[in-house]
């Protein structure tokens, strides 16, 4: 079993770091913030095999602040290290700001040169992560990412602030960040390697992260889901959703009653379509109509009907009776009118699948009897 200590474990990449690490069986958890003091520091070093070192000051209220919560840190992390002869693992999230003569980049750069300088001293291998703009649940609104504050924001009908609509963002995924660090617990260190990146980036400029935002705040409204066939979009959603307010997971959806029942759209996409849901009262049919290129899947949920199917160009009926004590998918070719029937006591709920959305101007939906 390998011990672990996570400094700054209760800042947005801690937080993800250490609820991956609780999920393995291999490692003891050692965490340290700055309020734990530096005999608590001191306590977790010399068990330490492992140290993520993540804890830094993105925000503080003087310049003098970042050489003491980066800086000063890191230097009091590898002075603990040389007194009690350790050589860890030393895994360090810097900053592709490191490369800028801002004092936040400074405070970074001069943390990585210690770390290197420890490492070519004492041969404790350390792995320097340049980290660009990370996104992802639990990060900080107005402190540590743009997608958290825009995100946050036009969830709550903030106004936000674009300086240039232009300007790209390089932006790196939290979960991607997590499986990064966490490689280095099955490898063998390597202590002549000491730079190393996040597998997988993205690229979006400003103008276009706050258009896929406002894309996806109106979902609820739109219904049409994004495609996450697109790794980047299905990070977003992720990270969005993870922004709603606790009271606010669930919205209602626009039933469309008549004399049949009830219907409703649930979700639409301009990838796979759209999903439906209604409720059919006893006797009473729905359909009767067919599509030349549309595809549907019907499945009854709860109640009994017969799905009664007739080639346009035959005479002849097939009739599937479905019920929900065997459930069942059934397919709707083209070129077949169809219709579903409930023959139950109760209620029906069917789920409806179509393979792409209606279009009012070109429905492909032709009324004909069976």
């Amino acid at each position: 079993m390998k011990t672990v200590l996570i400094t700054g474990s209760e800042g947005f990449i801690g937080k993800n770091l250490v609820s991956a690490l609780v999920m393995r069986k291999d490692v003891l958890i050692k965490t340290f913030i700055s309020k734990d003091g530096q005999e608590a520091l001191e306590a977790a070093v010399k068990e330490a095999d492992i140290i993520y070192h993540l804890a830094g000051i993105n925000r503080p209220e003087t310049d003098e602040e970042f050489t003491k919560g980066n800086l000063g840190l890191t230097q009091t992390l590898i002075e603990l290290l040389k007194d009690n002869d350790r050589k860890p693992l030393i895994v360090f999230t810097s900053s592709t700001q490191a490369n800028l003569a801002n004092p936040y980049g400074q405070s970074k750069k001069a943390s990585e040169d210690a770390l290197l300088d420890f490492n070519q001293r004492v041969g404790s291998p350390v792995c320097i992560y340049r980290l660009p703009n990370v996104f992802g649940k639990w990060s900080r609104p107005n402190y540590n990412t743009v997608v958290a504050t825009f995100c946050h924001n036009i969830i709550r009908n903030i106004e936000i602030s674009i300086s240039d609509p232009n300007r790209e963002l390089e932006l790196v995924y939290i979960d991607d960040v997590i499986e990064s660090f966490l490689n280095h617990l099955d490898v063998e260190a390597d202590t002549k390697r000491q730079w190393y990146n996040v597998t997988r980036s993205f690229r979006v400029t400003l103008g276009e992260l706050v258009d896929k935002i406002r894309q996806l705040n109106a979902i609820r409204k739109t219904l049409i889901i994004p495609d996450c066939s697109d790794d980047f979009m299905k990070c977003l959603y992720a990270t969005y959703l993870s922004f709603l307010p606790e009271d606010d997971f669930a919205y209602k959806v626009k039933l469309n009653t008549d004399n049949r029942g009830w219907l409703f759209e649930l979700l639409k996409s301009e990838h796979f379509g759209q999903i439906f849901v209604s409720t059919t009262l006893p006797g009473i049919t729905r359909g009767n109509h067919y599509h030349n290129t549309k595809l549907e899947k019907f499945c009854v949920v709860r109640g009994e009907g017969v799905i009664r199917f007739r080639s346009v160009i035959s005479d002849k009926i097939l009739e599937y009776v479905v019920n929900d004590k065997e459930i069942k998918v059934v397919d709707i070719p083209p070129g077949y009118t169809h219709s579903i029937k409930n023959i139950g006591s109760e209620e029906m709920i069917v789920l409806f699948w179509a393979n792409q959305l209606f279009d009012p101007k070109k429905p492909d939906t032709f009324f004909n009897e069976v």
